[in-house]
């Protein structure tokens, strides 16, 4: 899929929420300023977060409430790039992965992609020299992709 600019990617995002189930775990790979964190903020928008999404690089996570199907339910945003071993912060993500009302959105997760589930929704994002994005998805995501018209 090519999304061609960042209202599209917020729609994207918003389109892709309204499509997951709780629990979900979404894993966004891709270089900085690829449109990760855009698509988050989109994801948010339509899973019904009311707070300002901003990026966790330096917080490394973020949490968002949100009611989904009739749950209590977070939106738990991490983002491992500056951290060269995450260190406790794995044992918080395998915590987090266990629960049952939350979509975990990981950016950066190399270092603990182990721990994803194999039901991971796994998208990549590559910056084009026209400055769009091509979004790249495994068959999880790519289900939820071809069911989304921009």
């Amino acid at each position: 899929m090519i999304v061609s600019s960042e209202a599209e990617m917020l729609s994207l995002g918003k389109a892709f929420a309204e499509r997951l189930k709780l629990p979900a775990v979404v894993e966004l790979i891709g270089d900085v300023g690829a449109g990760k964190t855009t698509f988050t903020r989109g994801l948010a928008d339509g899973l019904g977060v009311n707070e300002t999404v901003t990026s966790p690089s330096f917080t490394i996570s973020k949490r968002y409430a949100f009611d989904k199907e009739q749950q209590n339910a977070e939106l738990i945003h991490y983002d491992f790039y500056r951290l060269d071993d995450p260190g406790i912060m794995r044992e918080e993500l395998d915590e987090t992965l266990s629960q049952q009302n939350a979509i975990v959105v990981l950016e950066w997760a190399g270092d603990v992609a182990d721990l994803l589930p194999e039901s991971k929704y796994r998208l990549e994002f590559v910056l084009n020299e026209d400055n769009t994005r091509e979004i790249i998805a495994n068959g999880y995501a790519q289900k939820i992709l071809e069911s989304i018209k921009l």
